[in-house]
């Protein structure tokens, strides 16, 4: 099977499909044995046949769940578990196994299974806006349409609540329809969760954490009270709509000195403090919709006064940013409290300028929710996104699953070091745990409280098995998978992946010939962004650097101190690239983004699959001209030429731009007369493409249309591979081609002659 048809099956992708057998050897390999994988990937075979009963486990402690790579008696009606070996008797309606009447659990292409649990939750979904009041007249009138549609697009049976907020936090009743009625809460005060609950008359059911969480499938002791806030969309769409359409800006006067009162902080702490004291463990969102930055009271991110700006990337590594530390521990509060009692916060920024993303960021990547970055509500990036979260399957329910759990284990020989992605520990010290962390460590089991069909973790496991302790020749390591989630229809569900690998010698071709070229440098990129969080830019670059050459020198052939002998064989050819590509990407460059910025991309990089993760990376560019059909180009300068036209996709811009020549024909409107029909039909071209990329893909691309010498064609500059600059004459021997770019960062073919040149000098 090839790595594709791998991921189609089981949702899951390799760095190595051949694991080293000690841990000497896996050290050497550079690269850990990780993997990328989608609990939750959408397969058609599950929703057509589903599976109606309970998973067959091993005994305690192992409790690893029946797979088709479990040895089975079906004499004896016993089986053998492949992670403890011990022998476990089949149950009671299992008598009629046989050979040629196995259960689809143990069938070979069910390595992914999928069981709907005899369990329903007691309570439907609830989404809880909270919305910025602050905002122009064109902008709030755009976000309350966006809010009124949204309503006809959520189950018929979820719950629904409302929260607007300005100068002052106001929770709005709905179960009193003859007059609108809200709790008003001051802005610059700091509320204890206690304080919030009496305030609302509200029973306090919250899981602290470090508490026992409630069981999932047993209703909460719910506190009737909160009806009045959070009611059943089908009930109150009507006064909800009202309230939304009466919904006026925000009346306390703005100075033209001076910024709006926003009470970010104050506002998500009420609606975190309302849905954790009323239905605590329930699959839940609280949906922001911010139009600027907080600027009073608790969670503030710059003062109201205009003179002082906002931080910048340079004010927060000087730590000359006042309010930066304050409000990180503040949001990072709220997202521990809504991670534990399972609640997911999404962030909508419709802002031309920052909206404190940074520091509000772990409350969407701690709870699995979305972040969407906009300009205005009036834009399309957010209409359209905003839409898309309300996506349905085949059966009509919500792309959207709740509180869910992933358990990983494996067999005796590996460990787990961690994971990366949008997930909190669930501090489960297991056997499986490795000494080594990567990313949220320390744990075999984390907890997702929104998961969708696209969600995509980073997973790194370590070989723990000695030299000194050799494995059997053929032996081969397991890792079992287990996602427990809320289906959005209210139905528990567990999804097991149970994947098998060959260990090899460690001198063995069969290692260097399974390296997974792709899902490693997204592997590796995960990492790096996960450092450039704690630590300085520079370090993570050096770090990758050494990593690249370390692994140049165990895998390529050469002969020492000679760069020209260095070659790569076809599986590791192009990580080299994808390395030079994300050290220059915003990932880890923060030049010339914002703060708000660099924490929207690395959130989006930290959730997708492979394919979408490398165009993040390194950028896909087709050319489109009269003589040939459209085809891929190098993402390089020299693939800009004067009669030709180039798409983009960097997956957050889809950008076309037109070469001079076929600018200067358009602005004299040769498409437009007769006999120039092929001149429209190249136009119409990368459009067509265009549109097709912005189908599935989520956030909603930018979508640019530019000339070659315009401004705009900057976002196509910064990202090409810059082979010919100001400063070259001919890179290739022969008159230069393309554009030049202005800029002094190396070219793809410089850093390949420094890399050839140390990894073949033997000292990293």
């Amino acid at each position: 099977m090839n790595f594709d048809e791998i991921e189609e099956q089981d949702g899951i992708r390799f760095s190595w499909n051949a694991w080293p057998s000690s841990r000497i050897e896996a050290t050497k390999a550079v690269v850990p044995i990780a993997c990328l994988y989608t609990p939750l990937k959408e397969r058609e075979d599950f929703a057509q046949n589903p599976i109606h009963y309970e998973p067959v486990t091993c005994k305690a402690p192992c409790r690893a769940i029946l797979n088709p790579y479990c040895q089975i008696d079906v004499r004896g009606k016993l089986w053998i578990c492949p992670f403890c070996l011990q022998r476990n008797a089949f149950p009671p309606h299992y008598k009629d196994i046989s050979n040629t009447n196995l259960p689809a659990e143990l069938l070979p292409k069910y390595t992914t299974i999928e069981y709907n649990l005899n369990r329903v939750a007691q309570i439907p979904p609830i989404f809880l806006y909270v919305v910025d009041t602050c905002l122009d007249e064109d902008d709030l009138k755009a976000l309350k349409d966006s809010l009124v549609v949204s309503l006809s697009l959520l189950p018929v049976d979820a719950w629904v609540g409302l929260i607007t907020f300005g100068t002052m936090t106001q929770v709005h009743e709905l179960g009193f329809d003859d007059c609108p009625k809200s709790f008003v809460f001051r802005g610059t005060k700091e509320y204890a969760a206690k304080q919030i609950q009496e305030m609302l008359g509200l029973g306090g059911n919250a899981v602290r954490p470090g508490q026992p969480a409630h069981r999932p499938g047993q209703p909460p002791q719910t506190n009737m009270s909160a009806n009045r806030f959070l009611l059943k969309a089908s009930d109150c769409e009507f006064v909800l709509t009202s309230i939304l359409e009466n919904l006026q800006r925000d009346p306390w006067p703005v100075a033209t000195d001076k910024r709006a009162q926003r009470c970010t902080g104050v506002a998500m702490s009420v609606a975190v403090g309302l849905l954790e004291a009323t239905f605590p463990n329930t699959g839940a969102r609280i949906m922001l919709f911010s139009g600027g930055p907080a600027t009073e009271g608790p969670g503030i991110v710059v003062s109201t006064e205009l003179r002082e700006p906002i931080r910048s990337h340079h004010d927060i590594e000087k730590e000359s940013a006042k309010h930066y530390k304050k409000a990180i521990k503040f949001y990072d509060g709220l997202a521990k409290r809504a991670s534990t009692n399972g609640h997911t916060i999404d962030i909508f920024a419709g802002c031309l300028d920052q909206i404190g993303l940074l520091e509000m960021k772990s409350m969407v990547n701690n709870t699995g929710g979305f972040m969407i970055l906009a300009d205005s509500f009036n834009t399309a990036i957010f209409k359209q996104s905003f839409q898309r979260v309300f996506q349905k399957d085949g059966q009509g329910h919500l792309q959207m699953g709740f509180n869910a759990t992933l358990d990983v284990q494996t067999t005796r020989e590996l460990r787990v070091c961690g994971l990366i992605g949008h997930a909190v520990s669930g501090n489960k010290k297991s056997t499986y745990v490795g000494e080594t962390e990567i990313g949220i460590g320390n744990t075999s089991s984390w907890k997702m409280c929104s998961i969708t069909s696209k969600t995509t973790n980073g997973i790194y496991f370590e070989v723990v098995n000695q030299p000194s302790a050799p494995l059997q020749p053929g032996s081969r390591g397991l890792i079992q998978f287990v996602t427990h989630y809320q289906h959005a229809s209210g139905q528990y569900k567990l999804r097991v992946t149970t994947v098998a690998r060959n260990f090899a010698e460690g001198q063995s071709p069969e290692i260097a010939n399974s390296f997974d070229q792709e899902t490693s440098a997204v592997l590796m990129s995960r990492i790096a962004v996960f450092k450039g969080e704690i630590d300085d830019g520079p370090d993570v670059l050096r770090w990758l650097d050494r990593m690249l050459i370390r692994l140049c020198q165990r895998f390529a052939d050469y002969r020492k101190d000679d760069p020209h002998s260095f070659r790569l064989s076809e599986n590791f050819s192009i990580y080299p690239q994808f390395m030079f590509h994300l050290r220059r990407s915003q990932f880890l460059q923060v030049f010339n983004n914002s703060p708000d910025e660099t924490a929207f991309y690395r959130h989006v990089l930290n959730r997708e699959n492979v394919d979408n993760s490398l165009i993040m990376i390194q950028p896909t560019l087709t050319s489109f001209g009269f003589d040939e059909p459209p085809q891929p180009v190098l993402l390089d300068s020299v693939s800009i030429k004067p009669d030709t036209i180039l798409l983009l996709d960097t997956f957050f811009h889809v950008l076309i731009f037109c070469g001079s020549t076929i600018a200067e024909w358009r602005r004299a409107g040769y498409h437009e007369q007769e006999g120039y029909e092929n001149f429209q039909q190249l136009l119409d071209a990368p459009v067509v493409d265009a549109q097709d990329l912005l189908i599935d893909r989520f956030p909603i691309p930018r979508y640019i249309m530019c000339d070659q010498g315009g401004s705009q064609a900057r976002f196509l500059l910064s990202k090409l591979n810059p082979s010919t600059t100001h400063a070259s004459n001919s890179p290739y021997g022969a008159p230069a081609a393309g554009a030049a770019i202005f800029t002094d960062d190396v070219s793809l073919q410089v850093f390949m002659e420094h890399l050839k040149k140390l990894s073949v000098a033997g000292t990293s």
